[in-house]
């Protein structure tokens, strides 16, 4: 991996904002590598918006993820490439269109809002189980909870909530890793061959006893023949867990963190607890649980005086696009109030997150939970997850007085 500045050193990956800071300066458009085709990291605001909606980038790049990959292992590889290729996040007009519009009813504000009581139940179950003392946040709370709401969502046991979290895991390291290894490989195959086996059995018992759930309503689209193909079910259905929960789970975590992190800003949120909205806009905008997204170039075509060739990738940073000084005043400034918060932890554009509603209510949630506790101490500094799209702690141990 051609790496000069250090982007991907593993030392930066618990604040790896210097270097991006330096990127957006020095290297806007970023070549990071020549894996069978080019690798660029797209680092300023104004760039990382636009991306977003440029019609000489596809969002379809599950055949690059494969490319990356040692000929001979691309076919072993398949059921993850096959499933991730028919992902709504990795669509291209019309079937992302059509995708959307299917799973825009299940996501609508208005709709999500309905969830709220179903969403606190859990959390008082969760935290019912939660003595004032030291915690493994990631563990009690911030994991469990986005898995069991999306779990319920789709319809599917609460108990099986350790067994699909483990799966989704799997697929977040083939995601964001940053070598990627046969064990990689082998339990990101395992994860799709299992998921898959998983929601066609669920999804044979909705067609004869149908329900009032996600999976319901997607079988009876598929049956309705135009809408969604047998891949295109079993793979939404993947999407959809995966999508989920991995980033509120995220999301949770780096809020709890990252106000540990800055007490004023704790101790502000405290006084004013109107401030809560803002402050989870200004984690996902400071400390975004996505770092970044990828794109493959279509056709040739010059940007920053670099000359981008079709098939090639890039990374839309948003972990450098939301501390950009030209977009954010004092971007490395965490500040719960911020005005004018124009973040895009989100992303945006056609592919803007179908499921920030439902994320922003969980975190919600859970931050009014966890603030009645009056005391928070971080007890350890925690472990980065080694990945380069999912950003989060690998765990965050607190002490709840």
């Amino acid at each position: 991996m051609h790496d000069p500045l250090g982007l991907y050193a593993p030392e930066n990956r618990a604040d790896p904002y210097p270097v991006l800071a330096r990127l957006r300066r020095e290297a806007p458009l970023y070549f990071a590598g020549n894996e069978g085709a080019g690798s660029f990291i797209v680092t300023r605001y104004a760039d990382v918006a636009a991306g977003f909606r440029d019609a000489r980038l596809s969002a379809s790049r599950a055949e690059a993820m494969a490319k990356r990959l040692p000929p001979e292992v691309r076919e072993w590889v398949a059921p993850v490439t096959g499933n991730l290729a028919h992902w709504i996040l990795l669509r291209d007009p019309p079937d992302h269109t059509r995708l959307r519009s299917l799973l825009n009813q299940a996501f609508t504000p208005r709709l999500i809002e309905t969830w709220r009581p179903r969403i606190q139940q859990i959390l008082d179950e969760l935290l019912g189980a939660i003595e004032p003392g030291e915690i493994e946040l990631m563990e009690a709370l911030a994991g469990p909870l986005p898995v069991l709401v999306i779990g319920d969502m789709l319809g599917l046991p609460p108990e099986d909530r350790h067994r699909l979290k483990a799966c989704s895991d799997a697929i977040a390291g083939f995601f964001g890793a940053t070598v990627m290894s046969q064990a990689l490989l082998a339990s990101a195959r395992a994860a799709i061959l299992e998921l898959e086996d998983y929601f066609r059995k669920a999804l044979t018992e909705r067609r004869q006893t149908p329900r009032q759930d996600l999976l319901s309503a997607l079988a009876a689209a598929e049956e309705q023949g135009s809408v969604l193909s047998e891949q295109e079910l079993l793979s939404t259905c993947t999407a959809l867990l995966f999508g989920g929960h991995e980033t509120t789970t995220n999301l949770i975590a780096n809020t709890v963190y990252t106000l540990l992190r800055f007490p004023d800003q704790l101790q502000r949120l405290r006084d004013e607890p109107g401030l809560l909205t803002s402050a989870i806009e200004e984690v996902l905008r400071f400390e975004c649980p996505v770092s970044r997204m990828g794109r493959v170039a279509r056709v040739d075509f010059e940007w920053h005086g670099q000359q981008v060739k079709a098939g090639d990738r890039l990374f839309l940073s948003f972990a450098g696009a939301n501390r950009d000084e030209s977009q954010f005043p004092e971007p490395d400034r965490f500040d719960i109030a911020r005005a004018d918060n124009r973040h895009l932890g989100f992303s945006t554009g056609p592919h803007y997150c179908i499921g920030a509603a439902l994320g922003r209510l969980e975190a919600r949630l859970a931050l009014e939970a966890l603030l009645k506790f009056p005391r928070w101490e971080l007890r350890e500094q925690p472990a980065w997850l080694d990945n380069l799209t999912v950003r989060g702690p690998k765990n965050l141990r607190v002490a709840l007085g």
